[in-house]
């Protein structure tokens, strides 16, 4: 028996750190591609349209994942029904955090669209400090001063990474759209708040549940494409019936779809065997990862701004994973019967 727990929280662990991973490539390419599909000359995509299909892609994947874990269709649509069709509050309540992820990356769109590479990717970071607050708030998360110290340490690093990539002039190209820096700044703003609190609001919902990350998905997924579809229709309603849905499409804002959906259920994965914390580091992480690609892909320059910053950066991570408070101790027996249960 205690083999067979060692064993679990092994693997536990070895996802954790393995979602942390991809969830840093994913980010890294994200924004690259985002902003390149933003501000790239020719026919521009509608947002709007983009939102809504990586929801829906989101709950396509997560659809075949538990098609798969039920073992045939009609497993899945009796799973369906009773944890989705049966329980009418439960997904009131996950609707919550679908409508304000949703909402969020509409905004992230606005803000991508209207700031450079640097301000938006250092201003972004403002979630991480958001979903610590929330964190202790909602979940009563407990910070030792050593960990607040990190956050702090984190953002001044990413700060100073962001400065030189944009102080290269063949970084510095003009873009093809009209930018507006004033909007970009509070669309990003209100992003990072509306990340912090739907990522702890999600996490408080999967911490405390016995419905599969999947299931989750798929009710996140569904409200988000209701919520999508109602923003489109108001901000491009009259776009989209002129020139459909699929206007200004290619490989490039596919691909850049994909990334977001991917990084969706990334996101879970992380949130159900991490924290939302964690996933803002590994976040960061990929902002530097992506500074490192442009040595190689735009003739980036490393220079000691650039490792000042990363090493503030591996130091707050060192800092938050050293010193943070040590978990309650479980006395309840009924408590690590059903854990170990689980």
């Amino acid at each position: 028996m205690a083999a067979a727990t060692n064993d679990q929280t092994g693997f536990q662990m070895s996802l954790k750190y393995i979602s942390l991973i991809t969830l840093t490539l994913q980010n890294a390419t994200l924004i690259l591609f985002m902003r390149y599909v933003r501000t790239r000359p020719g026919e521009m995509f509608m947002s709007t349209t983009a939102v809504i299909m990586a929801e829906s892609l989101k709950c396509l994947t997560s659809l075949a994942i538990i098609l798969f874990q039920e073992g045939g269709l009609k497993q899945l649509v009796t799973r369906l029904y009773e944890d989705i069709i049966q329980q009418p509050m439960d997904c009131l309540k996950i609707s919550i955090p679908s409508i304000v992820y949703t909402l969020q990356n509409n905004l992230l769109y606005v803000a991508i669209s209207n700031l450079d590479a640097a301000t938006f990717q250092v201003t972004y970071q403002l979630k991480i400090l958001a979903t610590a607050l929330f964190s202790v708030v909602m979940l009563n998360k407990k910070l030792s001063p050593f960990q607040w110290v990190a956050l702090v340490l984190l953002f001044i690093g990413i700060s100073i990474v962001q400065f030189k990539p944009e102080s290269q002039p063949k970084s510095t190209k003009a873009t093809q759209v009209q930018q507006n820096a004033m909007l970009g700044l509070v669309a990003v703003i209100v992003s990072c708040l509306m990340s912090g609190f739907a990522g702890v609001y999600f996490e408080k919902i999967l911490k405390g549940t016995k419905q599969s990350v999947w299931l989750r998905n798929v009710q996140l997924s569904i409200f988000g494409t209701i919520v999508g579809s109602i923003t489109m229709v108001i901000k491009d309603g009259a776009a989209v019936q002129e020139k459909g849905f699929f206007f200004g499409y290619d490989w490039a804002v596919w691909l850049a779809i994909f990334l977001q959906s991917f990084g969706g259920l990334l996101v879970a994965v992380v949130v159900k065997y991490a924290d939302n914390i964690l996933k803002g580091f590994a976040t960061s992480a990929a902002i530097i990862i992506s500074c490192i690609a442009s040595v190689y892909f735009f003739e980036f320059q490393l220079t000691i701004l650039f490792t000042v910053g990363a090493a503030l950066v591996i130091l707050s991570v060192y800092m938050y994973s050293m010193f943070a408070p040590a978990p309650p101790i479980q006395v309840d027996t009924g408590s690590k019967l059903n854990g170990a249960s689980k």
